[in-house]
């Protein structure tokens, strides 16, 4: 028989082997699930981790695929430090790519180069906006984030198909729902010839330099965390939670507007239905696996990437559905937070499980793990 004995301070250790055990039964149960359908697990696996890195071609796929993954999770990293559980970031990253359409449809042949600067602004105001409204609401009527932003994901989705529809359909687009196909010109430039990677990519390197300077280099990354964490700590430091509150949102929601502007100025070319691609959930996937660090998030999003590049060739290769990607999303995420509680607690046997001991009366704040501690802090935040 075993228990989960509390550590007296949380396992350094498996806060880093926490991932690669999670990955690892991931991998064991997607062999298992292969086996059930009747499909080679080695042909699964090697369509997952191998074929998606297994040329010049295919690591440039992966790359399209990480950038705006690790974009999103960066500005997540933001607010899930800043105790802020923004949810819709899938909502910021189809308004900014509304707004960043709209502005890539004003381009015609004499447009400049300079279009593309614009575009990146907007789709990047445009995300801001629609973090803001959670923020304002939060704010002011104390609003539930996760609710507000997740609600909103399906306004802008809805206001998306409007315009698709609607006032921006491609006239001679034999009746799809899909604008015009942008202008040359509003191309997000490529870094490679002959490859779709884009200028994206430098933005996404820059953005984990930057966000890894302001989180531990800078007073105001300390205030932010802090703010969010522990707001009467805050208060009495000098800090503005309320601030912490704007500033996370509209940071999460400024990355995935830009992530937006990016994707439907690059590879999409257009504005259709199908803008929505997961990007926004699949991002809070990668945070959390990446352990909010700017480095770690890297990583994360490139294991998230080839799940989707992997889907897809099961589906045309193994003719298994393109679903696939979510279940390993899935599979990851859920035993990642079982693989956590190795964090907090170790496993013993019966008879090794000693008498709680004084120190035993602070273990269950002391074992929240990274993805539990914010709930932690806002649920004792009274008691500051």
């Amino acid at each position: 028989m075993f228990k989960l004995e509390p550590r007296p301070e949380l396992s350094r250790f498996w806060t880093f082997a926490s991932p690669i055990l999670a990955l690892l039964i991931t991998v064991l149960i997607g062999v298992a699930l292969f086996a059930a359908l009747g499909k080679d697990p080695i042909k699964g696996l090697l369509v997952f981790f191998y074929e998606p890195i297994k040329s010049g071609y295919a690591i440039g796929e992966l790359t399209i695929k990480a950038t705006p993954l690790l974009i999103i999770a960066l500005g997540l990293a933001v607010c899930f430090r800043s105790n802020v559980w923004n949810i819709g970031a899938e909502g910021q990253f189809v308004f900014g790519a509304i707004a960043a359409g709209g502005v890539a449809l004003l381009a015609d042949k004499t447009t400049g180069s300079w279009i593309v600067v614009a575009i990146l602004v907007a789709g990047t105001v445009g995300g801001m906006v629609w973090a803001g409204i959670v923020a304002f609401l939060r704010d002011k009527f104390n609003a539930n984030e996760i609710l507000v932003s997740l609600m909103l994901v399906y306004v802008a989705t809805l206001l998306l198909g409007y315009m698709v529809f609607g006032p921006w359909k491609d006239p001679h687009g034999y009746n799809f729902p899909q604008s015009k196909t942008f202008e040359a010109v509003t191309q997000i430039p490529r870094l490679f010839k002959g490859s779709r990677v884009s200028i994206g990519l430098i933005i996404a390197l820059l953005g984990v330099g930057a966000l890894w300077v302001f989180l531990f280099r800078t007073r105001a990354g300390f205030a932010q965390q802090v703010g969010g964490l522990a707001p009467a700590a805050a208060r009495y430091a000098g800090f503005s939670a309320r601030r912490a509150i704007w500033i996370a949102l509209l940071t999460s929601g400024g990355a995935a507007g830009l992530a937006g502007a990016l994707e439907v100025a690059g590879p999409l070319g257009q504005l259709t239905p199908y803008v929505p691609a997961g990007y926004g959930f699949a991002a809070i996937i990668v945070a959390f696996v990446g352990r909010l660090h700017p480095v770690g998030m890297v990583f994360s999003a490139i294991l998230m990437s080839m799940f989707y590049i992997g889907g897809e060739l099961a589906q045309s290769r193994l003719g298994l559905p393109k679903s696939l990607t979510g279940v390993f999303q899935g599979l990851l995420l859920f035993t990642l937070l079982a693989c956590d509680t190795l964090i907090a607690y170790r496993i013993r046997g019966k008879a090794a499980l000693k008498a709680p001991t004084a120190g035993g009366a602070t273990s269950s704040l002391q074992a929240s793990t990274p993805i539990t501690a914010p709930a932690v802090a806002r649920s004792t935040e009274g008691a500051l």
